[in-house]
């Protein structure tokens, strides 16, 4: 019995250290703030995700003001200080979906340096996750936050979200010149990007039964892109009135339906979006997009079944896929 206890004892006394070596000794622990606004010093953080108990998350990350909001259908529920790429290693900008998420993460690029709580962005090594937050650009591309900031938005957050990334000075980050370099699907061909005759379009669902929505809208193809977890599942010919030109846009689906008819499918009702960012034509909703912008009623009646709160809508004026420096740049995911 004694033995017991004292094998008891050892353990609860194990348990504090266990717990205090979780966070490794270079990352910073970060400090709580009741500030909801204003500047922050590095590490500092304020939290409230009581502000808006459910919905769908965005995270829009500031680059020239080191700073991420996070948002919750809509609402602000959290802030932090965070650390991005230096010079030669920056952080892409654009609109990303977190592809992965894993509570004890190792770098298997730079000497297997613990990255807790990282969420993926990329699969070429970006990645929101916890780490040291000298107060300026310091990492190798990543988004380093405070550790304990970095366990509440793991946990709030989930695969498949939306991640902004402007490089911007605004409170909220807008789009860069590239709307967002975001993945390419992995059975990406030329066939995919084909023109289509005027009111037609391709639906095939089941190559990606669930999972979050993606759509692009691209003005130079007169096309608008749907994907599911990476995967394309539809596209449609588009015609868009006025001069051809749409903006640079971000949107996201929240909760919730509007008293309107919707302007694509009347006989439905209208969803509620937010607008993540607009780099151009401050103000415009998606509504007043989605009155240029004409596709097929069939294709439109299926969209519109298919996507749930967290889709998100890229609208560009750039084409699905453009030359770069060395091969061609995808704006989907």
């Amino acid at each position: 019995m004694k033995l017991i206890l004292i094998l008891c004892l050892s353990l609860c006394a194990a348990l504090p250290l266990a717990e205090a070596m979780s966070q490794p000794s270079f990352h910073t622990k970060g400090s709580p703030t009741g500030k909801p606004t204003g500047k922050l010093k590095p590490g500092e953080y304020w939290w409230a995700p009581h502000m808006s108990p459910s919905g769908p998350v965005v995270v829009l990350v500031s680059v020239p003001l080191q700073v991420m909001h996070v948002y919750r259908n809509g609402v602000l529920v959290g802030r932090s200080t965070v650390s991005t790429g230096t010079r030669g290693h920056s952080t892409p900008s654009g609109v990303f979906t977190i592809l992965e998420k894993d509570r004890t993460h190792y770098s298997k690029t730079y000497n297997n340096a613990p990255m807790p709580n990282m969420q993926r962005l990329t699969w070429s090594g970006i990645a929101m996750h916890s780490g040291q937050l000298p107060g300026y650009p310091a990492s190798h591309g990543c988004i380093r936050m405070p550790y304990d900031f970095s366990m509440l938005l793991f946990a709030l957050t989930a695969k498949g979200g939306t991640v902004v990334i402007g490089d911007v000075t605004s409170r909220q980050p807008h789009l860069a010149a590239n709307p967002g370099m975001l993945l390419a699907p992995k059975d990406f061909t030329q066939e995919m990007v084909q023109p289509l005759a005027k009111g037609a379009y391709d639906w095939r669902p089941s190559r990606s039964p669930d999972g979050p929505i993606t759509v692009l809208v691209s003005a130079a193809d007169s096309t608008l892109y749907v994907y599911r977890n990476g995967i394309p599942i539809g596209r449609a010919a588009a015609e868009i009135s006025g001069f051809g030109k749409l903006g640079d846009h971000v949107f996201t689906m929240l909760e919730g339906v509007g008293e309107k008819p919707s302007w694509w499918v009347p006989d439905r009702t209208t969803r509620k979006w937010m607008t993540v960012t607009s780099a151009s034509g401050r103000g415009v909703t998606i509504e007043d997009l989605a009155k240029r912008v004409r596709v097929n009623p069939e294709f439109a009646s299926k969209l519109y079944d298919a996507v749930t709160p967290g889709a998100t809508v890229i609208v560009t004026d750039q084409a699905l896929v453009r030359k770069a420096s060395r091969d061609f740049t995808i704006l989907s995911n």
